[in-house]
C-alpha cells in the first residue's frame, strides 16, 4: 500500500547507498558465502550519519548478495556509475501493464533496466539460484534467460516490498506491433477478452498459431543460433527444476512501420528517437543468441536496433525482441498438485504445468518447429526465372 512515489524514492535512495558503499570495497573473486549475505541499512526520515534526510516515512533497505550481483553487473559490462545514473538520476517510470502476477513494473528513464516487485517466495528462490546462475553465466554470458542485476527489499510500515532489477527486453522507442507470451502449451493458452481490450495486449500460443500459422522465418545461421541458445537455457532451467516459464516475443514490423510513417507524415510528427546504445553487454535479443552465429551472418546488422531480423509469410521485414521470462517459478509441491488435478480433468500433455524435463522439451519443440522456421534457401537464378517468385511455403 506504500504510495508509488514513496516506493520509487526509497528504491533510489537505497540503491544509491548500497552501490556507493560497495565501491569502497576492493574487487575480489565471488565466494560461496557471498550468495547468502544480506546487508541492511536504516533510513530515518531525518537522516543519519550514513543516510541522507528524505521526505518519506522511515524505511529499511536490504540488499541481497551485494558482491555477487556486483559481479553479474560487471560481467554484463555495467559500470557502477552507469547503473546508478540509469536508476537514480531521473524518476523511474511506472509501467501500467502489470503482469498476471500482479507485480509492479518500473523502467529506468533511459530504458535500460526494469524493476519488478517479486513475492517473498520468488525472492527466496532467486537467492537459492544464484550460485548456479553464476556458474551458468560464467560459462555462457550469451543467454535469453533474464539478466538479474540486483535484488533488494524495502521495509516500511511493517511491509516488505522485494524488488529485482533486470534487463529491459522491449525498448520503448521501438514500436512493437505484436506481442506473444509463448509456453508451447495449448491448454487455455488464448488471451482473455480483458487482455485483448488493452492498447498493447499480450497474446498467447493459440493466438500465435492463428495469427502466424506459418511461423516466423529466420536466416539459417540466426535460426540455429536461436535454437542452440534456447536448448542451453532450457537445460539450465530444467536442472533447477524450473518450469512454467515463457518466451516473450515482441514483433516490430519494419514494413508496417514505414507505411505508418508515410501516413503520419502528412499529419503529425512521429517519434523518431533512436534507441540509445545499450549500456549492458549481450542485453539485446540479437546479442543474446549470437554466440555462434557469425557476426552479421547474411544479414547486415547495423540498423537492427537490437532486434533479430526475421520475415513473416508475406515476406515483410520484422525485428524480433525475445527473452525467457517468469523463471522464478520453482516446480514445487503446489505445481505438482495443480498438474495432477488438471491431468485428471484434461489431457495431461497439453496442460502448461508439467514436469520440468517434459516442459523444457515441449517448449523447445514449439519454438524451433512452430514459432521459428528457417528461411528456405533461395534456388539459383536460372531456376528462379522458370518458377517465378519464391514464397516460403509451409513445410
Amino acid at each position: 500500500q506504500t504510495t508509488s512515489s514513496a516506493l520509487k524514492g526509497a528504491i533510489q535512495l537505497g540503491i544509491t547507498h548500497t552501490v556507493g558503499s560497495l565501491s569502497t570495497k576492493p574487487e575480489r573473486d565471488v565466494l560461496m558465502q557471498d550468495f547468502y549475505v544480506v546487508e541492511s541499512i536504516f533510513f530515518p526520515s531525518e537522516g543519519s550519519n550514513l543516510t541522507p534526510a528524505h521526505h518519506y516515512n522511515d524505511f529499511r533497505f536490504k540488499t541481497y548478495a551485494p558482491v555477487a550481483f556486483r559481479y553479474f553487473r560487471e560481467l554484463f559490462g555495467i559500470r557502477p556509475d552507469d547503473y546508478l545514473y540509469s536508476l537514480c538520476n531521473d524518476p523511474l517510470i511506472e509501467l501500467s501493464n502489470s503482469g498476471a502476477s500482479g507485480s509492479l513494473f518500473y523502467v529506468s528513464s533511459d530504458d535500460e533496466f526494469i524493476i519488478k516487485t517479486v513475492q517473498h517466495k520468488e525472492a527466496e528462490f532467486l537467492q537459492k539460484l544464484l550460485p548456479g546462475y553464476y556458474m551458468n553465466l560464467n560459462q555462457n554470458p550469451r543467454t535469453l534467460l533474464p539478466k538479474f542485476y540486483g535484488l533488494y527489499c524495502v521495509q516500511a510500515g511493517g511491509k516488505n516490498i522485494r524488488i529485482v532489477v533486470m534487463n529491459n527486453l522491449l525498448p520503448r522507442s521501438v514500436k512493437m506491433h505484436l506481442k506473444y507470451d509463448l509456453k508451447g502449451s495449448t491448454y487455455k493458452r488464448r488471451a482473455s477478452q480483458k487482455e485483448r481490450e488493452k492498447v498493447f495486449p499480450t497474446y498467447k500460443d493459440l493466438d500465435f498459431m492463428q495469427d502466424i500459422p506459418d511461423g516466423l522465418f529466420l536466416d539459417s545461421d540466426m535460426y540455429s543460433a536461436l535454437c542452440k541458445t534456447l536448448q542451453r537455457d532450457c537445460l539450465v532451467l530444467q536442472s533447477f527444476k524450473i518450469m512454467d516459464y515463457s518466451l516473450l516475443v515482441a514483433i516490430h514490423n519494419m514494413d508496417q512501420a514505414q507505411r505508418e510513417h508515410a501516413m503520419a507524415d502528412g499529419t503529425s510528427q512521429t517519434d523518431t528517437r533512436r534507441p540509445a546504445a545499450q549500456k549492458a553487454l549481450y542485453s539485446t535479443a540479437m546479442e543474446s543468441i549470437q554466440g555462434e552465429a557469425r557476426r552479421g551472418g547474411t544479414i547486415e546488422t547495423d540498423d537492427q536496433m537490437g532486434g533479430i531480423p526475421a520475415r513473416n509469410a508475406k515476406g515483410e521485414r520484422l525485428l524480433l525482441y525475445i527473452g525467457i521470462i517468469d523463471v522464478l517459478q520453482s516446480y514445487r509441491f503446489i505445481k505438482k498438485l495443480e498438474h495432477s488435478w488438471k491431468a485428471l480433468v484434461h489431457d495431461g500433455d497439453t496442460v502448461s504445468v508439467h514436469r520440468p524435463s517434459f516442459y523444457a522439451e515441449r517448449f523447445q519443440r514449439f519454438m524451433c518447429n512452430t514459432a521459428f522456421k528457417k528461411i528456405p534457401l533461395k534456388p539459383s537464378p536460372s531456376k528462379k526465372s522458370r518458377s517465378g517468385t519464391i514464397v516460403p511455403r509451409r513445410s
